[in-house]
């Protein structure tokens, strides 16, 4: 059975293919929009899923969906404010001086359709980031260092995003890049696809 990778992401792409799985790639279109009310671990649960059925209506096979989004804690966990790409380098560093001394926590959902049979596992990981108290001259000089101007959060934590870091919490640091390989590797077995 074809594997489908439904999402344009480089870094996501990365990590499927250091599974040495052969598969392809189909960018799916649908809108991405919070729904009031909405909670962030909602939001990317819903999206990873409807990520796989709108590439399951022109593929078959089994389609593997991600979704990411990185928040920051209100208190509530319903009101969470949501780490987005910052774009421009002004909201890089706003976005770096609020995460300073608090944790970002990173909602990574993942999905797995079989077209075939139409089981759906979904599944949503978590992985917190505690960051040091930082210096604008240490926010400065990271951002002159690293391009994060299309990273959740403003930094990559695969590359010199680690020096902001206190420490990392969580079961499977691929979730942070956006693809949570290890739980893909027990979803993918489930549908008979062995890694090893």
């Amino acid at each position: 059975m074809s594997l489908i990778l439904a999402s344009s992401s480089p870094f996501r792409k990365a990590i499927l293919e250091q599974l040495t799985v052969d598969f392809s790639t189909v960018s799916p279109d649908i809108d991405e929009s919070r729904q009031a009310g909405e909670a962030p671990h909602q939001l990317v649960y819903r999206l990873s899923r409807e990520k796989a059925y709108e590439v399951g209506k022109t593929h078959s096979g089994l389609i593997i969906a991600s979704d990411q989004v990185a928040t920051l804690a209100s208190g509530n966990g319903v009101n969470d404010e949501i780490l987005t790409k910052p774009h421009t380098r002004e909201n890089a560093i706003k976005q770096l001086q609020m995460s300073s001394g608090n944790t970002v926590t990173f909602l990574t959902s993942l999905a797995l359709l079989n077209t075939k049979t139409s089981a759906l596992q979904n599944h949503v990981e978590i992985f917190k980031v505690v960051f040091r108290t930082l210096t604008d001259l240490e926010i400065n000089n990271y951002l002159d260092k690293e391009d994060t101007l299309k990273c959740a959060g403003s930094f990559k934590s695969e590359g010199l995003g680690v020096a902001l870091f206190e420490r990392m919490e969580g079961d499977d640091p691929n979730s942070l890049i956006g693809l949570p390989a290890i739980h893909l590797i027990k979803m993918l077995a489930k549908e008979g696809v062995y890694i090893l």
